[in-house]
């Protein structure tokens, strides 16, 4: 009997499945390569969210900033072009990143809300940009949080009018821009796993510092650093780490506490 994921895709594409293996990377969903009998490789992607995550990465592509492209969908499954892996090119994601930034919307949101697993993430729109990142992210599920972790989140929260710019341009974000979600190939960068919305730029510069540094190149072309942007940082990095608090438990606690620190809270 066929494997259903394998007869699944095979109804979507038209091709016959002939070898399905799964990929690294799959902390929240299961992702594999897909061999089809012509010889062609395809990337599959199940979740409960991977029509939204096609619009996003449709979005990307439209700016011109490299991304992979979507092939088929269904309420629970993506199928996706497979991009094979090359060396790393820091300043071409220098130059992909502000082609990304470039595309701006007409407010701070999306279309619909998204969600990193369990974490949900509202992205209805904010009049200014303090109170999207205030109600939308860092106090967006104060409950889920330990106690004393709430309370210095919303204590900084209420900073946040004099910490961040009011309106800054409503930019096109990747949303989860860390390096297990930037895919060098050969021909260059190209993002992956998207949550995308619109907002300060430099969230997603922020999540590129949270793990790593950007390597060689990166913001000779992306442009370079100010002292405000690095100030503002660890209020940008707050909300990953939070999101990894509450996904991944105790582990990140100490993370989450010295980023509040750093964020003068």
């Amino acid at each position: 009997m066929a494997n259903p994921l394998s007869q699944q895709i095979s109804d979507l594409l038209g091709a016959p499945v002939s070898a399905l293996s799964p990929l690294h990377g799959g902390d929240l969903s299961k992702i594999y390569r897909v061999t089809l009998a012509s010889g062609q490789d395809v990337v599959a992607k199940s979740g409960p969210l991977v029509g939204v995550e096609a619009q996003m990465l449709a979005a990307i592509a439209a700016t011109g900033c490299p991304a992979p492209r979507v092939l088929a969908t269904t309420a629970t499954l993506i199928i996706m072009e497979y991009l094979p892996e090359g060396p790393p090119d820091w300043a071409g994601l220098g130059r992909a990143l502000k082609r990304l930034h470039s595309a701006t919307g007409a407010g701070y949101s999306w279309s619909s809300d998204y969600a990193f697993g369990s974490v949900a993430i509202p992205n209805t729109a904010a009049p200014d940009w303090p109170t999207f990142w205030a109600e939308r992210r860092l106090l967006a599920a104060p409950h889920a949080l330990p106690h004393d972790i709430a309370q210095r989140v919303e204590h900084l929260s209420q900073r946040l009018p004099d910490l961040l710019p009011h309106h800054p341009p409503a930019a096109l974000l990747h949303g989860d821009l860390w390096a297990g979600n930037i895919h060098f190939t050969p021909t260059g960068p190209a993002l992956i796993d998207p949550a995308s919305y619109h907002g300060h730029t430099e969230v997603d510069l922020a999540m590129l510092h949270l793990f790593a540094t950007p390597g060689p190149g990166f913001y000779e072309t992306y442009g370079p650093t100010t002292p405000e942007e690095r100030e503002r940082r660890p209020i940008y990095q707050l909300w990953p780490a939070l999101v990894h608090l509450r996904l991944f438990g105790a582990a990140y606690r100490s993370m989450v506490e010295n980023l509040l620190c750093d964020a003068g809270s």
